[in-house]
């Protein structure tokens, strides 16, 4: 159990609440009977209630008018307006006792939103789906963000409650129950987690301890200003407490290049090395992600264990984008930095990160990136497709409705195999038609304000498709982003979950095993399409691709490439459209 200032504090002698609230006068906790919280020099108020204990609901009043739920709170069982709950995290008894977690070499992720993963939309609905993910091939299941958002349904980038998994899809014990089960599995379970903002909705910090937040802004809300201790511990307590009261194997840190106000040392570089150490205690393995648009390879380190300042890899934008390109031949917005998708691809193969410095027209010719071939391969998380790239389009869109299903195969069979650790977006699978656009449940005038935002951001879209184009606010979208499984019974699902288990279970017998040797070594695309990529694996020889990234059979030179055929045909003298080979040989 991770004990942390923030938050009630369960004793022999009741349950001690506190708050820091620098600006605020008086603070009382509200339970039967309002109690007057001691404040110190440092902006804390505390006090001790001999008669509250588990499952006590309480909120705080502060100056004698508003009443706000704990921002540590464990749990909001009537939602972010409702009174927090306290929560014995001891109570719950764990079954998959031995679990310690798994190599990083053994991670294929996917990546799902609770809400729309099944019919029912719970913690304890995704336990049903557990063996489907293990017999597909995935070793980890990455959850959107659970942080406790206003209303009924939400992507989860709109937490207000951080320490509160949404109460829309369970208890705290269905969550600890998902995930045991997940374990008992062999499964490791990852969360997204997002510092860098607040949603806009049902947060009152700003009103009793205004120094949490900077001058400057993200573009989703007020920066958060991780110059303050208090801050700054109480994001790294948050961490702590999803990977050790809930035993997530690992987390994602959403767009840390937003976070505007780092202090000193990092706050990145901080929380790194505080898991790390309690990864150490704990004897676990545990894996930090990042998604940052900065590209800073300097920021990752995927052989370190435990962490200690680092990151394990980086979901790699770059790679999604170009192939994004290539397969549906859009170039507007940051598309247009993608205009020879090919060489793009081959870069990502060969070194990782497309931009290491360069200038990107989609940022005003600004450079973008650092050096990162010097990483290992695993440094970087490849997919083509996950929530933001399919609920970022206007409506919600996935690769199957744009794209061939022979290019989109060719993707997924380098995709899968490439040494980079692969993510798939829940039902990608199965080659899953749902749509999952954007949506949320704001009332009043926020929610307007998201209608008004998304029709300035998708203008053209609406021009094209009016009507077509679906309501954030709407629970219809929300409904429509839910994963049909019944599509698993039609023969085109069970032809491309079938190539997914194949190429999944190649991965496992003949990639993963080397992973910890294999370093970057070269790869090309000639301007026909035909791309060729090599991998190093140690002193054993090495991992090899050949590729048409055509529609048009192309003339290849005979035997290519050379070694065991681990995946496709052998060319003899032309590769088909969209086929790909892979072999590992000696060098």
């Amino acid at each position: 159990m991770i004990d942390s200032k923030f938050g009630p504090t369960l004793g022999s002698d009741g349950v001690t609440f506190r708050l820091w609230a620098p600006a605020a006068r008086r603070v009382e906790v509200m339970l039967d009977m309002p109690h007057d919280m001691r404040r110190s020099d440092d902006g804390w108020f505390s006090v001790t209630v001999a008669a509250a204990t588990a499952g006590t609901r309480y909120c705080f009043r502060v100056d004698g008018e508003m009443q706000v739920p704990d921002l540590a709170s464990r749990f909001q069982p009537e939602g972010v307006f409702g009174p927090s709950e306290v929560i014995d995290h001891g109570r719950y008894r764990w079954r998959a006792t031995a679990w310690r977690g798994r190599p990083w070499e053994e991670t294929t992720v996917l990546e799902a939103h609770v809400g729309t993963f099944t019919p029912a939309g719970t913690y304890r609905a995704m336990i049903d789906k557990l063996d489907h993910l293990v017999t597909t091939g995935i070793t980890a299941l990455e959850l959107m963000p659970l942080a406790d958002f206003p209303g009924e349904r939400n992507w989860g980038y709109d937490g207000v409650l951080w320490y509160a998994p949404a109460s829309v899809y369970g208890s705290p014990d269905d969550l600890k129950t998902l995930i045991d089960e997940a374990h008992l599995r062999g499964l490791m379970v990852f969360l997204d987690v997002v510092y860098n903002h607040f949603g806009p909705e049902g947060n009152f910090l700003g009103h009793y301890a205004p120094a949490f937040f900077s001058p400057a802004s993200t573009p989703w809300g007020n920066a958060i200003d991780y110059r303050i201790p208090q801050a700054r511990r109480f994001v790294i307590d948050n961490a702590l407490s999803w990977l050790g009261n809930y035993r997530f194997d690992g987390l994602r840190l959403d767009a840390v290049h937003a976070i505007v106000e780092a202090g000193d040392p990092p706050l990145l570089t901080e929380l790194s090395r505080e898991v790390g150490r309690f990864a150490a205690e704990t004897s676990r393995t545990i894996h930090l992600m990042l998604e940052n648009d900065d590209n800073r390879a300097s920021l990752l380190d995927p052989r370190t264990d435990p962490p200690n300042g680092r990151y394990r890899a980086q979901w790699n934008d770059d790679y999604h984008h170009a192939w994004h390109v290539l397969l549906t031949g859009e170039r507007g917005g940051y598309y247009q930095d993608y205009s020879d998708p090919r060489s793009g691809i081959a870069r990502a193969l060969d070194a990782g990160f497309i931009y290491q410095g360069e200038s990107s027209a989609h940022r005003g010719d600004e450079p973008r990136g650092e050096p990162s071939r010097e990483l290992p391969p695993i440094a970087f998380v490849n997919f083509l497709q996950n929530h933001d790239q399919i609920g970022n389009r206007a409506r919600g869109d996935r690769l199957e409705t744009l794209a061939q299903p022979a290019a989109v195969e060719a993707a997924l069979a380098i995709t899968l195999l490439a040494p980079m650790p692969p993510m798939l977006f829940m039902g990608e699978e199965w080659g899953s038609r749902a749509p999952f656009p954007f949506f949320c449940d704001f009332a009043g005038d926020l929610a307007e304000a998201v209608r008004q935002g998304r029709r300035r951001e998708f203008h053209a879209a609406y021009e094209a498709f009016g009507d077509d184009i679906p309501d954030a606010l709407s629970e219809a979208t929300f409904r429509s982003a839910r994963l049909d499984w019944n599509e698993l019974a039609s023969p085109a699902a069970q032809r491309r979950l079938s190539l997914v288990r194949r190429l999944l279970a190649i991965r496992k017998d003949h990639i993963v095993p080397r992973l910890s040797a294999i370093r970057f070594g070269h790869a090309e695309a000639s301007s026909t399409g035909l791309l060729t990529a090599e991998w190093e694996i140690g002193g054993s020889g090495s991992l090899r691709l050949i590729a048409n990234l055509s529609e048009t059979a192309l003339p290849v030179a005979a035997p290519t490439p050379p070694g065991e055929t681990i995946w496709g045909d052998r060319p003899r003298d032309a590769m088909p459209p969209w086929g790909v080979v892979w072999a590992i040989g000696d060098t």
